[in-house]
């Protein structure tokens, strides 16, 4: 790929299922892209599977002429940010992995910056998609698990070791389903996809063709199903809960909603938005909008570049 001589950032999202390395532009665009699939073993195998396609990638840029601004890191949680630490509960190989340093190695003398995939998002939809034009912004994941972020009058909130914006995890009922986290009841435990397809199986709701996920929840719910309609009602309104606590705590203005049962914005738009008109009792919660991502699968590698955005962002340790 032919490259022009503007400076580009190389932005990076670790998942438990896929790795991706990118070259990205300062507007936003996704120049180069590599990915492959992240590999069960130690933390070694891991990381080899990352440092191939980066270096590929710097070989890329150094060919094209390009300057590097640094590298942004997307990362699953737990992490600190102080040392640059990660230990992606989906990624058993590495705990307690020094990404930061590992990253910097490759790139000598420039700054490694690293937050939360969700947070990433956050930041690649406020600067480039749904997200222009807020002052305050929460941007929710609603997938395998549901994870959040927030920008504040454009800068990001990283709490003091980066795991600041855990929504899936406000407790929206005590008395709720038990969630992986060890508490019960939380926004998680109800709204994220497996949480709907396991209430829909246990209110005795069976898939067509036997296959019982999210598609096939969807697929009933827009056929009119009672219990994959309730699914999705019962998955809006846990939802909801979260952005009423939300605008209430941050006073934001918008929400940003992406993952794979934002795939579904038909079906969960409006269960969101009806129990959300009922919740807030004060205008400037009333003022939040809702609205569906836009930016797909690269928010992350679009989101980890944005974190070099500027110095309000401080540059992590890469020599730990």
């Amino acid at each position: 790929m032919a490259l022009s001589s503007d400076p580009v950032a190389l932005a990076l999202d670790i998942g438990g299922t896929k790795l991706a390395a990118a070259l990205v532009g300062s507007d936003g665009a996704v120049l180069a892209r590599r990915t492959a699939p992240t590999p069960a073993g130690d933390a070694e195998t891991v990381w080899a599977a990352l440092a191939a396609p980066v270096v590929e990638l710097l070989d890329l840029a150094t060919a094209g002429g390009r300057e590097l601004l640094g590298a942004g890191i997307a990362s699953a949680a737990p992490m600190d940010r102080r040392t640059g630490v990660i230990s992606p509960v989906n990624i058993p190989g590495w705990r307690g992995f020094p990404i930061t340093a590992r990253v910097g190695e490759l790139l000598p003398g420039l700054p490694v910056r690293l937050g939360g995939d969700a947070l990433c998002m956050a930041l690649a939809e406020y600067h480039h998609g749904t997200g222009r034009g807020s002052g305050c912004l929460l941007g929710m994941v609603v997938s395998t698990g549901i994870g959040g972020g927030f920008v504040l009058d454009g800068r990001p909130l990283f709490g003091v070791t980066g795991n600041a914006g855990h929504v899936g995890h406000f407790v929206i009922d005590p008395t709720g389903p038990p969630c992986g986290c060890g508490a019960n009841g939380c926004a998680e435990a109800v709204a994220s996809g497996p949480s709907m397809v396991r209430w829909a199986l246990e209110q005795g709701w069976r898939p067509l063709g036997g296959t019982a996920d999210g598609i096939a929840l969807a697929a009933a719910a827009r056929a009119g199903e009672a219990v994959a309609l309730a699914a999705f009602r019962r998955s809006g309104e846990a939802v909801a809960r979260v952005v009423t606590v939300a605008a209430a705590l941050c006073e934001i203005d918008r929400v940003v909603i992406g993952g794979g049962v934002a795939q579904a914005w038909d079906l969960l738009e409006p269960a969101v938005l009806e129990p959300l008109a009922d919740h807030p009792g004060l205008d400037f919660m009333r003022r939040v909008e809702v609205r569906p991502a836009t930016l797909g699968i690269d928010s992350g590698l679009i989101g980890a570049a944005a974190l070099l955005v500027g110095d309000r962002v401080p540059s992590l340790p890469v020599g730990i």
